[in-house]
């Protein structure tokens, strides 16, 4: 199958330093771009972020400080990729909450123009979405071979969810997990303990704005202390604990936040 094209079509991704948008870079960029015709013209380089790759993001797309000390800068790059990219449309996964805005925000950082609002911007993400449900009657119908009859009536979604379940542990049953990034996280067996651990987040909070880290200290899940100790931020800067207490956070996050301040004795 050919796409039906009136501009030609960049369909791209990013490696960056981080999440942020205002304060990561790109390190690295694929772009293929397909004319109407259906030929192919494939772009990827390595850009230098001009400040340090986070050790825990390096191990997520493999591409160090050292691999990047001798690149340009995306400020140098970026009049010819805005060229290059000139009456094209944009398309890749996840790119209209994340690739999308970070491409724009590092041509704004290089002064360049670019914009966005005369192009296509087709995210392959939303399409799957949008079309594999990912609610209670989808998963039904595909556990358990049949249509979920009275959705959204409280009996009806517990009773599917229970058949739900036992479906999954009857087809999972001895099969590893494993997140995102490869990580082992276990093996689906039919025991509570081990489901609980498989599917319960390692959060401090019911709202995740604290979680454990790896050595299951309890470190800061948002904000400019993201990934941060929330003992050694409240010891550091005593008014965050103020801050967010005063915030609209849930009464959950302040209690347990309230707790670790007590068991510190920063209190």
């Amino acid at each position: 199958m050919m796409l039906k094209l009136k501009n030609p079509l960049v369909v791209f991704d990013l490696e960056t330093t981080g999440t942020n948008i205002a304060n990561d870079r790109i390190v690295e960029m694929a772009l293929l771009k397909v004319m109407p015709d259906g030929t192919v013209e494939e772009k990827s380089r390595r850009i230098n972020p001009t400040i340090p790759i986070p050790l825990e993001t390096s191990l997520i797309h493999g591409i160090y400080d050292e691999d990047v000390k001798d690149e340009p800068n995306f400020k140098q790059v970026a009049k010819s990729l805005a060229t290059w990219l000139e009456g094209c449309d944009l398309a890749g996964f996840n790119i209209l909450k994340f690739d999308v805005p970070m491409l724009v925000e590092e041509f704004l950082r290089a002064n360049v123009d670019f914009e966005v609002d005369n192009r296509k911007l087709v995210d392959a993400q939303k399409i799957f979405h949008l079309m594999e449900k990912r609610n209670l009657s989808a998963a039904y119908q595909f556990y358990c071979g049949k249509p979920l009859e009275n959705a959204h009536s409280a009996l009806a979604d517990t009773q599917a969810t229970y058949e739900v379940l036992m479906a999954q542990i009857d087809k999972y049953e001895g099969e590893s997990v494993k997140d995102l990034l490869g990580k082992e996280l276990g093996t689906i067996k039919n025991d509570m303990n081990i489901l609980h651990e498989l599917t319960n987040q390692k959060m401090v909070d019911l709202a995740g704005r604290m979680v454990y880290n790896d050595k299951g200290e309890e470190t800061f899940n948002f904000g400019k202390h993201r990934g941060k100790l929330v003992s050694e931020v409240l010891q550091k800067e005593p008014s965050f604990y103020d801050w967010m207490m005063k915030g609209d956070f849930p009464l959950d996050t302040k209690r347990r936040l309230t707790k670790i301040r007590l068991r510190n004795n920063f209190g």
